[in-house]
């Protein structure tokens, strides 16, 4: 391993950088004759960085880290700090999605998506930050979702997890800006690739998706259609949203939230700018054949509830 980098490089701990936009980002950083990585997966994924040209050297180590796993986070940030003297830069990639609806998501799901997808890199974070505030420098990015802006049918527990890390990581940047440190959240929207592939589906849900006489068949059925359509039809690639994340890392003063692709703008303008209550009723009106979702019931006009009385 050499013994260590020298004053002028800066360490950048990566997570999920096996697949997809951790990858590129991975890809990306290693340009960088002045960045010394530590690039994380689960165990069972290390294999793939080989099968990506990526081997261990000098300026790239390669670590597990399952992100719900307290003492392999402790290990790897411990690590890195006995070595280089602690993290400049941290990216929070690592991610899960679980595909279920609001009666069938089991308590270990939803246990298991927050975990990945908001404690875990909280978590991480937490441990980067004292050394960080020492130097009074450095950089976490948390690569969240143009999910973490609005919650769809049948990713329920996936946007609530980027729900939640919007908010502490929003409070965390309030927290340690007087201390030099910036954080910034990454929000991308449908990226061109495979990963919807990855899904988890709860067994429950999974038979919900095969079976056409359960009620919420058509809610799956439909939505996999969408989001198919979607990804399919994306300008974003891993690349294209691997060079955001990285231009956001190397501004002076990044901004708290950076919309990475055009549907994230779109949703945030939208949210922002659509009344409410006429919000929540196109965006219901425009989900894909939902006509067929079991019935007209809540289908209201704007402000208004099921009633037909204002809406409170």
């Amino acid at each position: 391993m050499g013994d260590g980098p020298s004053p002028r490089r800066r360490v950048v701990l990566l997570t999920g950088a096996s697949v997809g936009l951790g990858l590129a980002l991975a890809r990306l950083l290693m340009r960088d004759s002045e960045t010394q990585l530590v690039l994380t997966a689960r165990e069972s994924s290390l294999p793939r960085f080989a099968e990506h040209g990526i081997t261990e050297g000098e300026r790239v180590w390669l670590r597990a880290l399952d992100i719900t796993d307290d003492r392999q986070r402790r290990a790897v940030v411990e690590e890195a700090e006995q070595t280089f003297g602690g993290v400049d830069v941290l990216i929070n990639n690592a991610g899960l999605t679980y595909r279920t609806v609001a009666e069938y998501a089991t308590p270990l799901e939803l246990s298991h998506q927050m975990a990945v997808n908001y404690e875990g890199p909280m978590a991480l974070s937490a441990l980067v930050l004292p050394k960080m505030r020492e130097r009074k420098a450095g950089r976490i990015i948390q690569v969240s979702s143009a999910g973490g802006l609005v919650a769809m049918p049948t990713m329920g527990l996936y946007s609530a997890s980027k729900f939640a890390l919007e908010a502490a990581s929003e409070a965390m940047h309030y927290e340690v800006r007087p201390f030099g440190i910036r954080v910034s959240l990454v929000l991308p929207g449908f990226i061109r690739s495979p990963s919807f592939l990855k899904s988890v589906v709860g067994e429950h849900s999974r038979r919900a998706t095969e079976d056409p006489g359960d009620p919420y068949n058509p809610h799956f059925t439909n939505m996999d259609r969408f989001i198919e359509r979607m990804m399919n039809f994306a300008k974003a690639s891993p690349e294209s949203v691997a060079s955001c994340v990285l231009k956001t890392m190397e501004r002076r003063r990044p901004p708290l939230r950076v919309l990475a692709t055009w549907d994230a703008r779109l949703l945030w303008w939208f949210r922002r700018f659509i009344p409410h209550p006429l919000n929540i009723w196109l965006t219901y009106r425009m989900l894909p054949g939902i006509r067929g979702w079991g019935g007209a019931e809540g289908d209201e006009t704007p402000g208004t509830g099921s009633s037909g009385s204002p809406a409170r």
